[in-house]
């Protein structure tokens, strides 16, 4: 026995095709799912929320994406580039795998295409970013076969170098 423990954490159930295996345990209770669309993309949303002293802090938001736009990895950060409202050149962002699936992520949200026209964005509060909650998180997201099991697990890579933006 080592005296460290592992973070608690729960299942967050399946979402539009998805299997949410991991919520970190210090997540909010309060769970909502949504169904939305916005520029074409169709979003299954779960949000996890936890009531505060000035109202409501959102924890972690899972959104299952599908939409003909989202074709490859760099059409996917376009569209959250302007989903999001980022800066395109002032958004740092880190290569990882999700499974077989390439991946980008910077302190707060990860998102990956699991396949053409479908992707997932995990999105979390900043003060739960830490401690590598975003990525457990983000890599517990998996496709649910017609069986009901998993399809993929993924495996975080050291980025690649991206030449500048023209």
């Amino acid at each position: 026995m080592t005296g460290a423990s592992e973070p608690v954490t729960r299942d967050g159930g399946v979402l539009d095709g998805f299997h949410i295996r991991q919520v970190p345990g210090d997540t909010g209770t309060e769970v909502s799912d949504f169904a939305s669309e916005w520029d074409d993309v169709r979003f299954a949303t779960r949000v996890w929320e936890r009531q505060t002293d000035d109202g409501h802090q959102v924890d972690l938001r899972v959104h299952v994406m599908r939409g003909e736009r989202l074709t490859d990895l760099a059409a996917l950060r376009d569209f959250l580039t302007e989903y999001h409202e980022h800066d395109p050149d002032d958004w740092p962002l880190i290569d990882f795998m999700h499974g077989e699936s390439a991946g980008l992520r910077d302190d707060s949200q990860a998102f990956w295409l699991a396949e053409p026209g479908v992707a997932v964005n995990v999105l979390v509060a900043t003060d739960l970013a830490g401690g590598g909650q975003l990525l457990a998180t983000a890599l517990a997201v998996v496709a649910v076969s017609d069986r009901g099991g998993p399809v993929s697990s993924g495996v975080e890579r050291p980025a690649a170098a991206r030449p500048p933006a023209d």
